[in-house]
């Protein structure tokens, strides 16, 4: 048998092993499957995450209309525990990112709404305890305010709170690195009264 021969015959049964060897299989498979696998482990725990933000944001939108509307007349200092007690809402995330606003709205014989009153405010938390700041919203009074036509009762008074919050993802190549912008609203009728009384003895018709 010739050197050429011997060769060929070495080398064809180191392929035949070479081929049959399955000892490595596992561990590249896993090295394919494993970042597939975490990237759709992160970005389902981020969706997750955010699906649960965007209920707490309606939630805060609904609790600062609700409790706005229950009361017959409101001061700041009223309105401070409004939005602190709305804000705690979306514990346990953050709260630096939302920006809210209650506007009262009037709607008028001619079906037109006009806001009456509009206040947002700025918070801060210090461990468990958040601090508002009452500032003025971007609705002024006397301002015509678009509302579904459903809501166009004449000569009625709502409440409508506005909600907007900033979610900031853990893993930022996942989900859009610079946040997502999650927003809601609420309409709620006054409970006690014809309106709610803000700065002022009678309900205004601006």
């Amino acid at each position: 048998m010739s050197l050429l021969s011997k060769v060929w015959r070495k080398a064809g049964r180191s392929w035949r092993l070479l081929l049959r060897d399955r000892s490595g299989l596992a561990a590249t498979e896993f090295a394919f499957i494993v970042p597939l696998m975490l990237v759709t482990f992160f970005a389902t725990v981020e969706l997750s995450a955010g699906i649960a933000v965007d209920r707490k944001v309606t939630l805060v939108a609904r609790t600062l209309s609700d409790l706005t509307s229950q009361a017959t007349t409101v001061t700041d200092s009223d309105l401070k525990n409004v939005f602190a007690a709305s804000y705690g809402v979306l514990s346990p995330y953050p709260i630096d990112p939302v920006n809210a606003m209650i506007t009262e709205i009037y709607v008028n014989d001619a079906g037109v709404a006009k806001v009456q009153w509009s206040k947002s405010a700025t918070v801060a938390q210090n461990g468990t305890t958040i601090t508002t700041t009452l500032i003025n919203s971007t609705r002024n009074r006397g301002d015509t305010i678009t509302i579904p036509d459903g809501l166009k009762v004449t000569k009625t008074y709502m409440i409508l709170s506005e909600v907007s919050y900033q979610y900031k993802p853990v893993v930022g190549y996942v989900v859009a690195p610079g946040g997502i912008s999650l927003s809601d609203l609420s309409y709620t009728r006054p409970r006690q009264s014809i309106c709610v009384l803000y700065d002022t003895s009678s309900c205004p018709t601006f």
